[in-house]
């Protein structure tokens, strides 16, 4: 008999962007940028690395949130999870908290 708790529904979980971003919808055509953040030491080089895959998907800030996101594993990525439900509210906002 396994008993492990049942998954946490999506929706219950927290969130750090903006309920605009959350309904921001994903192009289908989009395939996102194909890198992921490894270590503070290339933290600009990432966001470097992120913005040059961008450039061509001409999204909105909502769309950058949540590729950037989508990008960041480990701890990165437990610290983006960790911030205030919906406390991000723009790409720049978030891009200076990655940052700091």
């Amino acid at each position: 008999m396994d008993e492990r708790a049942p998954p946490i529904p999506l929706r219950a979980r927290p969130m750090p962007f903006s309920q605009a971003i959350m309904d921001t919808a994903l192009p289908t055509t989009s395939m996102g940028p194909k890198v992921t953040f490894t270590s503070v030491e290339e933290l600009e080089a990432h966001l470097i690395a992120f913005h040059t895959q961008m450039m061509f998907t001409r999204g909105s800030g909502a769309l950058y949130c949540k590729l950037l996101m989508s990008t960041l594993a480990g701890a990165a990525l437990e610290w983006c999870v960790s911030l205030p439900d919906g406390h991000i509210t723009t790409f720049n906002q978030f891009a200076t908290l990655f940052r700091e």
